[in-house]
């Protein structure tokens, strides 16, 4: 029960992580936001490739899963100063989500809670195929969205950063342990040679041999010969009388 916790408790961060950034790349598709799409994407393999290490004991993967787990907070902090224009940041002058190919911004900027989009009639702003639009009323503007949505993000990883650290060490453990008794690892895997059922027996014989045998009133001679491995065999002659 005892080894089970961890890795029950990093099983069910990573499915929460799952669901937080599946939903995160269904918003992001619908507002065309190509860069967090493909980090998404890569995250989700991640995710998916730590919940298979956990389950079948796999230390390398969850320390592959911890490593992307580093890059993903950062990824998350930089998104967090880019909706809050931290720094030189700026919404209106970077098109970094898009990879500078559309005008799109968030799809939360015109569908947030409470927010009412008023299209701007016969403005000078608005570029060809495009159109200008007021959102007013918003009760959380979509910066703040974006930004507790990475932080969201963030506070995941953080947590399945540290388990997925505790049990990969616990798999290591487990790991030279079973080498140190003599697992497959510390020695190479032979595999079992055929053998032969016919088992070699040494061969004996009886030899038994009748020299001559009188007639007429003599007595019956002979000779016998005691046995003995037949790669050995020597006779000892013995007289009978």
């Amino acid at each position: 029960m005892g080894k089970c916790s961890g890795r029950c408790t990093l099983v069910a961060f990573c499915c929460l992580q799952l669901v937080a950034a599946l939903e995160r790349q269904i918003f992001d598709f619908l507002g065309y936001q190509w860069a967090p799409i493909l980090a998404n994407f890569l995250h989700i393999m991640a995710v998916i490739l730590g919940i298979f290490g956990t389950v079948q004991y796999r230390s390398r993967y969850l320390i592959l899963y911890a490593a992307w787990l580093v890059l993903w907070v950062g990824w998350n902090a930089f998104i967090i100063c880019f909706y809050l224009e931290v720094g030189q940041l700026s919404q209106d002058r970077d098109f970094i989500m898009t990879f500078n190919t559309s005008l799109h911004r968030s799809w939360w900027m015109e569908n947030g809670p409470g927010c009412l989009v008023t299209p701007v009639l016969n403005s000078r702003l608005a570029l060809e195929d495009h159109h200008v639009i007021s959102v007013t009323g918003c009760l959380l503007d979509y910066p703040y969205i974006e930004a507790l949505s990475s932080a969201l993000q963030i506070f995941l990883a953080l947590f399945g950063f540290v388990f997925a650290c505790y049990v990969s060490k616990v798999f290591l453990e487990e790991e030279d342990s079973f080498d140190f008794i003599g697992g497959f690892d510390s020695y190479g895997y032979q595999a079992p040679q055929k053998t032969s059922h016919l088992q070699l027996q040494p061969l004996y014989t009886w030899v038994t041999a009748r020299s001559w045998v009188g007639w007429g009133g003599v007595g019956e001679k002979g000779r016998r010969v005691s046995f003995c491995p037949a790669h050995s065999l020597v006779p000892h002659p013995r007289r009978l009388d």
